[in-house]
């Protein structure tokens, strides 16, 4: 993996930024590479039908931390991460707030942190001046974990209320720099898990850079979040659909051949500045 250098050029702000946050987890396992700290970022644009958490999606809401204060409070597990851990940025979307992210990985690089970016991508566009802040992004962003909710652009939308055009060409341009990347799935039966979409979603994957996606993952669909819709007063558009079974998740991992990704490089810390 590419060491990633701090940016040198960015003025100091007047008033630190301030992140909406829904949640922390301080000892995350399945949100990148080894013991992470997460902190999961409030808003998001789409409503995935699978959604199980439908209380992140408001904008500006949440609880109010700077940076610092992120960084301050993940110091206090820093001992648990060994090489692998760091620093993990979700949502809701976390894209919808990337200032408040450039702020804290910036900040985390100077520290010699490990960042990773678990993004769906819809907010990504090659216009100005989201771009500038995404190349700058990818610049103190260790790895990212990108969701692919459905290969196919009506699909996409009918799934998400979006299509997924600027999501590909997120993942276009983040191949072209290398950028490390795992790719998650959810698998949903009657909306993702059909073996044309798998097998396309798959042939895609595989055009990537081998350097590049470290990782894929098959992230089966559950009905967990169910109990939240019926709190919220929100209609849940999947009721009555269970999990996908064993062999059908058996089934999506060999079309979209995760044993030919051997997971992640150890990520090594930056010299100080």
């Amino acid at each position: 993996m590419e060491n990633k250098q701090v940016s040198t050029t960015q003025a100091a702000a007047k008033e630190p930024l301030i992140g909406y946050v829904h949640s922390i987890e301080t000892f995350g396992s399945v949100d990148g590479p080894g013991i992470r700290y997460v902190a999961f970022l409030q808003g998001c644009h789409m409503r995935c039908q699978y959604c199980h958490n439908p209380d992140t999606w408001k904008l500006n809401v949440g609880d109010q931390m700077t940076a610092d204060e992120i960084l301050e409070d993940a110091a206090k597990y820093r001992a648990f991460w060994g090489k692998t851990g760091g620093i993990t940025v979700s949502g809701g979307e976390s894209l919808v707030q990337i200032d408040f992210i450039l702020d804290l990985f910036e900040k985390a690089k100077a520290m010699n942190i490990s960042t990773c970016l678990d993004t769906s991508g819809q907010p990504f566009t090659r216009e100005q001046p989201f771009f500038d802040k995404f190349e700058r992004l990818m610049k103190v962003t260790d790895i990212s974990l990108v969701d692919i909710k459905h290969i196919d652009s009506a699909k996409h939308k009918q799934l998400t209320q979006y299509g997924n055009e600027n999501i590909l060409d997120m993942i276009q341009y983040m191949a072209q720099h290398h950028d490390d990347m795992w790719i998650r799935h959810v698998l949903v039966p009657q909306r993702t898990d059909y073996d044309e979409d798998l097998k396309k979603l798959g042939d895609y994957i595989a055009k990537i850079p081998n350097d590049v996606v470290q990782k894929v993952e098959v992230l089966p669909y559950h009905t967990l979040g169910v109990k939240k819709y019926h709190e919220m007063k929100i209609k849940y558009r999947l009721e009555g659909i269970e999990s996908p079974t064993q062999d059908r998740v058996a089934n999506a991992e060999k079309l979209l051949h995760t044993a030919d990704y051997n997971g992640y490089k150890t990520w090594m810390p930056l010299p100080k500045l």
